[in-house]
């Protein structure tokens, strides 16, 4: 399936786009492939791209001075990553888009997406879809560190992240969670 296809299809995982907006949404793209290891934005580093994670596997991270690490998104394709103005400030981004498994993306200038967002109220509402779907993510999760204990919140994380617990590493789900590996480990031998 080509682009412009993935984004009138059912498959697409925000809304559909009308034939031309999806056609010339993805003439303004570019494919990015990246292997495990890699990643698609460092934390400190430049970064002005919108991007789609259209298979593979992406975990967010935020670092200390330390190098402590703290998870704070898990993205698993077909997805869009968290837009450009909720991951950076001043373009520079607030985060580490890790890739955890080889991944295909489509990455368009940030630039780019905001005038086809001026141009096409279809692909304005899109946009702004995928940042209210984002923010209200987001809430969810501050929601569940600071309201659940941690049975709970494994709980709230297997209703809400379907089939992610067995696709990331448990170092990763602890993390996005609040909790230690072991807290989880012994979480995941109870509730199993």
């Amino acid at each position: 399936m080509n682009f412009a296809d993935f984004f009138q299809s059912s498959d697409f995982p925000i809304g559909m786009l009308d034939k031309a907006d999806a056609q010339i949404f993805s003439e303004a793209c570019r494919p990015l492939s990246l292997a495990k290891g890699n990643c698609a934005a460092q934390q400190g580093f430049p970064d002005d791209a919108e991007l789609i994670l259209m298979s593979g596997q992406i975990v967010s991270h935020v670092s200390d001075s330390d190098g402590r690490q703290v998870c704070v998104d898990l993205f698993l394709g077909p997805c869009v990553i968290t837009p450009h103005v909720a991951r950076s400030a001043d373009g520079t981004s607030l985060v580490t888009l890790e890739v955890t498994k080889d991944a295909e993306l489509m990455q368009i200038p940030r630039n780019t997406l905001e005038g086809l967002m001026v141009e096409s109220s279809t692909i304005r509402a899109w946009g702004n879809d995928v940042l209210r779907q984002t923010l209200t993510r987001k809430a969810a999760r501050e929601w569940c560190l600071c309201a659940l204990r941690g049975k709970e919140r494994l709980a709230w994380f297997r209703d809400t992240y379907v089939g992610y617990e067995a696709q990331f590493g448990h170092k990763h789900i602890a993390s996005f969670l609040g909790l230690t590996p072991v807290s989880l480990s012994r979480l995941r031998a109870d509730t199993t």
